[in-house]
């Protein structure tokens, strides 16, 4: 499961006020929900894009700090899709990256730069 900060300044509820119905927009209907860290995640069992073999997506809360969005995406084996499957991975890509984009604020460069910061910053990783 990933984790991802808003940018400086802004709260995930005022980037996505409707957790659930932005969700089902980009990924598909809402099949259950699985706790995380004490909070409820939408789980896609059956998202729209065949690509994808389930999404758990949603707000994590923690007292006294910014709330960050949770997400991971469970894909499909590409060697087990079919060729109209395969045109559907680019439109998978482009969801996964718009979704992040809307609920962040941030691109793809800076969300790996700042995944990158997290870990560097991390204390129980020794980079000897």
């Amino acid at each position: 499961m990933k984790e991802y900060k808003m940018r400086r300044g802004e709260y995930l509820e005022e980037r996505i006020p409707d957790m659930e119905s932005t969700v089902e927009d980009y990924f598909g209907p809402i099949t259950e929900t699985e706790e995380y860290k004490g909070s409820d995640l939408f789980v896609i069992g059956e998202p729209d894009n065949p690509v994808f073999e389930k999404v758990v997506v949603g707000t994590v809360e923690y007292s006294g700090k910014k709330d960050k969005l949770a997400v991971e995406f469970y894909e499909r084996d590409p060697t087990e899709l079919g060729p109209d499957e395969l045109e559907a991975a680019g439109e998978a890509v482009d969801a996964k990256n718009d979704f992040l984009l809307e609920a962040t604020g941030r691109d793809a460069k800076s969300r790996r730069d700042s995944m990158k910061r997290t870990v560097e910053d991390d204390p129980d990783h020794d980079f000897d």
